[in-house]
């Protein structure tokens, strides 16, 4: 199971911007209050390789960053995704960085992405470093099964925009899909449900639009039996004990890709559907391959109370005193 961080609308606004502007070379990102949030931005001045030298003094030591890099010319796959982990960051933020780096490339649409990097020094994405890297990439790999399927994506969607860049992304996509009412009535009766109440939602890929799958109840010991673990489902889940609800994403390795992208970039219009629109609070996120990775004991876990013992120290006793 992932660590459930999500991207904030800030951060897709943000790239948005990025995609549709011709000033700006780069956007960085971090995590904030387990929120994918944007920190700075890159204007261009002249090349993409000339840029790079203007990035480096933005990146520090001591920090770890995303940095979401446009390359020259205006494909619409014309973007870098790198996760900055430097050496002497903080253990845990080298582990936090490390475990989302994919969330960050699903949300903004993975087919955004010519490709992803992982460095840990700022001097690999100078001018100097970034020619090492192309020369390095020309020695390209064979193409897994999925960037196969990925470039097919690709190039149909390229097809059915007619090659003038007028296919839609789907970062724009997934901000921009739409909820039926029947889903909005679900989430508006979560509010008042009893605990246990279970409302899971899915997507319909050609109209892209967010639909209502089913209304039921589950106790923690039932819930993974409950949800759809044949196809991608967000689910919201009233959990016993607690006021508000969980929102549960969950997506089967054996999912089509084009599902997965979708389901991937549009989880956060759907929270924000369900916060902003219906004003459900959402305590705690999760995302897993399989509804099964949710067993009561996983649960109960989430909402036990981290008791840390603060002991002050101790003087010993001077001899001869009690």
């Amino acid at each position: 199971m992932q660590s459930g961080i999500t991207a904030s609308q800030e951060l897709l606004d943000a790239f948005n911007t990025l995609v549709s502007s011709s000033s700006q070379r780069a956007l960085l990102a971090t995590i904030d209050k387990e929120t994918l949030v944007p920190s700075s931005t890159l204007q261009s001045s002249s090349t993409f390789t000339s840029d790079l030298d203007a990035l480096v003094p933005l990146l520090t030591p001591i920090a770890a960053s995303y940095i979401l890099l446009k390359l020259d010319g205006s494909a619409s796959d014309g973007y870098v995704a790198v996760t900055y982990v430097p050496d002497t960051a903080p253990v845990r933020q080298k582990m936090l960085f490390a475990s989302t780096r994919l969330t960050l490339v699903r949300e903004l649409g993975v087919e955004r992405f010519r490709e992803t990097l992982f460095v840990t020094r700022a001097q690999e994405l100078s001018k100097e470093g970034w020619e090492k890297h192309e020369k390095h990439a020309a020695l390209a790999a064979p193409l897994t099964e999925e960037e196969e399927g990925l470039k097919g994506i690709r190039e149909q969607e390229a097809a059915e925009g007619g090659g003038t860049g007028a296919r839609r992304s789907h970062v724009s996509a997934g901000v921009g899909l739409e909820m039926d009412e029947s889903g909005l009535k679900a989430l508006e009766g979560l509010k008042s449900a009893a605990e246990g109440a279970l409302v899971q939602i899915k997507i319909d890929v050609k109209s892209e639009r967010l639909l209502l799958d089913s209304e039921s109840t589950a106790s923690p010991a039932e819930l993974s039996s409950k949800i759809e673990a044949t196809e991608p489902r967000y689910s919201f889940y009233r959990y016993p004990g607690h006021e508000g609800v969980l929102f549960m994403y969950s997506c089967p390795s054996q999912s089509k890709i084009k599902e997965r992208m979708v389901y991937a970039s549009s989880r956060a219009r759907l929270v924000n559907i369900a916060e902003q629109e219906v004003g459900l609070q959402i305590l705690k996120r999760f995302e897993a391959s399989s509804p099964s990775e949710w067993t009561e004991d996983v649960l109960a876990g989430e909402f036990e109370e981290k008791k840390v013992e603060s002991r002050g120290f101790a003087r010993p006793k001077r001899p001869g005193r009690r």
